[in-house]
């Protein structure tokens, strides 16, 4: 049963240079293992903005609540490259109150507009 689904969008150029202008934006909303590839270098603005879009989608998902941490929901990156969500702290606590028991999610980013959607998946409580 679907508990949540949430979609977000991010203009790259401005998440950019956000994270230019606010020393240590990066660290707040990133995870040090979300902030490098797979081979260890540096994420390009575009992976990173959809990573915040996942995220944002994901807060939507759960229904919004305002008191989710940053770093309690991270986007990890599977063996074939496909992205999934690893929860915890206050985002496990929001997922178990309403039976989310998987979670689906889809990064894209083209044309300077980075996206994800989040589905919650489980049974309502």
């Amino acid at each position: 049963m679907i508990i949540g689904i949430g979609v977000d969008v991010c203009p790259v150029e401005r998440f950019a240079a956000s994270l230019a202008r606010t020393p240590g934006l990066r660290d707040r909303l990133f995870t040090p293992a979300e902030q490098r590839t797979p081979a260890g270098g540096e994420r390009s603005s575009e992976s990173l903005a959809a990573r915040f879009a996942a995220k944002e989608a994901l807060a939507k998902a759960l229904g919004a609540p305002g008191d989710l941490r940053w770093h309690d929901a991270e986007v990890v990156v599977g063996e074939r490259g496909r992205p999934h969500l690893e929860v915890r702290g206050t985002v496990a606590r929001r997922a178990a109150e309403l039976g989310v028991t998987s979670w689906h999610v889809s990064l894209s980013h083209d044309g300077g507009i980075a996206s994800a959607m989040v589905i919650a998946e489980g049974t309502a409580t």
